[in-house]
């Protein structure tokens, strides 16, 4: 048994310190970026805020109203075949990608394979609950081998040592977050996590020491909570629970309320799975969120706020955000918006 003492923090442990600044309006504050990777051939320029691959959020109506605004998403791996390849041969060369998601079994492998054989496939996302074991670096450096000019996130993991790791094996973007997001209870099943916040700060300066990147994964409720993992080092941003009960999400409205759910959860289990195994137990749950219409006036907001955010500290890009960014830790209990996961 160990005890590590240092203090480690969420998101709503910091508020961002304001600067002095040349910029006069939010208008002057570009939000695209241009990434190259450690392993893979193709670049990324666009805004690096990703829809999260769950079912109820990484639909291709998702991938298509945020593309519109220079966002990407990663598909949730329940499509079919034949849905990826025609929405994948629709895409054109600009180098903003939409990930394909896939697990770690052979049939996930397989159904790559199948994908691929009928269309391009430019970025690949490898998700699991957890990140830390050998068979998942050992696949990841096996699809590296099988798609060496893919862009490669595989995750999720916590910690320095094994973004550097999953880096290593071949991943050129490593997702950071294990318990953070408001549909998972994994910190309430087992007892693992880490502080967000923290694990975006320690993970980035990992990946970043070997040209890698790091994708922020969970714990965002507010468009300040984007800021503040941009502000940490992440390099892109995923979200589920912020873009959840739009139209784009495909769930069926019911009183003026859509289903949001965890891809651990019992429902998900049960429609993808056959149920919960007996061996394990479910780590995510499910809600009603209201229905807010389409995503792209809640996208604004976000993006809004992000520029807002750039405004004050006086970063004109936003790549320039965290090197414009000294976090100031609060008492909690004077933190207005720390509402213990609920989804605005």
């Amino acid at each position: 048994m160990q005890i590590l003492n240092d203090i480690k923090l969420d998101y709503s442990d910091v508020l961002i310190r304001p600067k002095r600044s040349t910029l006069g309006s939010r208008s002057q504050v570009d939000l695209f970026r241009e990434f190259e990777f450690l392993h893979s051939t193709q670049k990324y320029n666009a805004t690096p805020i990703m829809a999260a691959n769950m079912d109820t959020i990484g639909t291709i109506a998702m991938a298509r109203a945020l593309r519109a605004r220079g966002l990407c998403t990663a598909l949730h791996k329940h499509h079919s075949v034949d849905d990826i390849v025609s929405y994948f041969n629709e895409l054109d060369d600009k180098p903003n990608p939409v990930f394909y998601s896939m697990g770690i079994k052979e049939e996930d492998v397989r159904k790559l394979n199948m994908v691929s054989d009928h269309t391009t496939i430019n970025a690949i996302m490898i998700d699991v609950a957890n990140g830390y074991s050998n068979r998942f670096e050992d696949f990841v450096h096996r699809i590296r081998g099988l798609y060496p000019e893919a862009i490669i996130c595989a995750g999720n993991v916590v910690t320095n040592e094994m973004t550097e790791q999953l880096i290593i094996a071949g991943a050129d973007i490593v997702k950071v977050g294990i318990g953070p997001g408001s549909m998972c209870t994994t910190r309430m099943q087992t007892g693992v996590g880490y502080p967000q916040l923290s694990a975006v700060i320690e993970c980035a300066d990992a990946a970043h020491g070997l040209g890698g990147h790091i994708c922020a994964d969970g714990g965002c409720r507010l468009p300040s909570d984007v800021a503040k993992a941009f502000g940490g080092g992440a390099d892109f941003v995923m979200l589920g629970g912020m873009l959840s009960g739009h139209f784009e999400c495909g769930g069926t409205v019911v009183d003026n309320m859509m289903e949001f759910y965890g891809m651990s959860s019992k429902i998900a289990m049960d429609k993808h799975s056959g149920g919960v195994a007996e061996y394990r137990s479910s780590e995510g749950r499910s809600q009603l969120v209201p229905f807010r219409g389409p995503v792209d006036e809640t996208v604004m907001d976000i993006l809004g706020g992000l520029r807002s955010t750039c405004t004050y500290v006086g970063a004109s890009k936003l790549k320039e955000l965290s090197k414009r960014t000294t976090f100031v830790r609060v008492n909690r209990t004077h933190e207005p918006f720390s509402n213990g996961g609920k989804n605005e």
